[in-house]
């Protein structure tokens, strides 16, 4: 308490209202991704094995088995973050009691224990139609197949995952984002560039139909993946335009999905020009999508400073993507989500309005100054004090409850 009082001193000398960060930071919900705590396994047993360029690497003890077990483990995991959570799930997470159905016959009931599972713990939930693992992904098309059974049967799953995620939407108020990302493209260079794109603004036509209240509809583009280096249909050029031109579907930016020279903190101003919700996908890239654990790095600062700055932390729809199966996975969750949340508080923290005056009168010298000294001001005091009002573990007093959690329940799997 004595060093938060200290640091906030400091903070408050360049105009920062400290207390008011605190407040604003508290409200922003981050949608945390289930299919870290499985790697992506899912509940459907298809038999087939991870495709669509998805890899999860590793084999760290006391993944995920049942649906139980990825509760209990969520669970566990956000008992040491902060703030305001959701859980974001993939169809092939669907809950069957009993009969099973295909991707194309899903239906609400089929998620009415994650239903409960919210509201029980307090959360929002997103969803996420499964374009992967499946045995009708045909020489890794889905929704841009010339093969109309294939190409119809996709449509159908996208219109059926529309309704899952209405359901949310209606059983727990709020919104749920609905985001469609589908593997399609070509390992060599196609034939035809623009036959399969005209398909997939076809199916995505019929996808998008239907009204639906709550459903915040988001397509997501990806630069390229396994089995597909040499062109992806659903494109960022492609995505982006059909989002403009169809009011209510709106462009999610994976920053992990882009050249390694493009920065996602670059499109968000662009976006928020003529976009009044832009979904974003959180992760880390190593020399490709790659999707690590999110770390507290230069870009994720940069994104968290142009949320912030913009006072757009109701219009950008936070969400994390990754999965990493070589370390323990609960403490992936932790370690993502926190990062997240210390590079949104990093932005709190800095006297924005006096540095864009700055920048319109063209004092670049005490810009650069001040950009400067925030760098070394200590916001993990005011992180740790954060986390104390907040009623979960600061620095890493957190790690000790995981690795006990890993020693009394995750090592007795089998």
């Amino acid at each position: 308490m004595e060093r938060y009082v200290e640091t906030k001193k400091r903070y408050e000398a360049m105009g920062v209202d400290v207390e008011t960060a605190l407040e604003k930071l508290s409200q922003i919900p981050i949608s945390i991704h289930c299919w870290q705590g499985d790697d992506i396994t899912g509940f459907e047993s298809t038999g087939e094995a991870l495709s669509g360029g998805i890899q999860a690497t590793g084999n760290y003890p006391g993944k995920a088995r049942n649906p139980e077990e990825l509760m209990a483990d969520f669970k566990q995991a956000i008992s040491f973050i902060p703030g305001k959570k959701r859980l974001s799930l993939h169809a092939c997470y669907a809950l069957f009691n009993g009969e099973r159905a295909d991707r194309d016959a899903l239906r609400p009931e089929h998620f009415q224990g994650w239903v409960d599972f919210a509201k029980a713990t307090g959360i929002g939930l997103d969803f996420n139609p499964t374009f992967f693992s499946h045995p009708k992904v045909r020489d890794g098309l889905t929704l841009s197949s010339p093969d109309e059974t294939i190409r119809q049967f996709w449509v159908r799953h996208g219109i059926a995952s529309r309704r899952i995620a209405a359901s949310f939407a209606q059983a727990l108020g709020g919104h749920a984002v609905n985001n469609i990302w589908i593997p399609d493209g070509f390992k060599d260079t196609p034939a035809d560039r623009l036959g399969p794109r005209l398909r997939l603004k076809q199916s995505l036509d019929e996808i998008y139909a239907e009204q639906l209240d709550g459903v915040v509809d988001c397509v997501e583009s990806k630069v390229f993946g396994i089995g597909v280096e040499s062109y992806t249909v659903g494109s960022s050029e492609f995505y982006l335009a059909y989002a403009a031109r169809n009011p209510g579907v709106y462009n999610l930016l994976d920053n992990g999905h882009y050249h390694p020279t493009e920065m996602v903190s670059d499109k968000l101003s662009s976006l928020l020009a003529y976009f009044d919700k832009i979904p974003l996908h959180v992760t880390r890239s190593v020399r490709w999508d790659s999707d690590h654990v999110v770390a507290l790095d230069d870009e994720l600062k940069e994104i968290a400073k142009e949320i912030v700055r913009h006072d757009a932390t109701d219009r950008v729809l936070i969400g994390l993507d990754f999965f990493d199966a070589s370390i323990n996975r609960i403490a992936a969750w932790v370690i993502g989500t926190r990062n997240v949340q210390k590079a949104l508080l990093y932005a709190f923290l800095q006297p924005h309005a006096e540095m864009r005056g700055l920048q319109d009168r063209g004092d670049f010298t005490r810009l650069l100054v001040l950009q400067e000294e925030i760098k070394s001001m200590p916001f993990g005091d005011i992180w740790d004090y954060y986390c104390e009002t907040q009623g979960v573990p600061g620095g890493l007093e957190w790690y000790d409850g995981v690795m006990a959690y890993e020693k009394d329940v995750l090592l007795k799997r089998s």
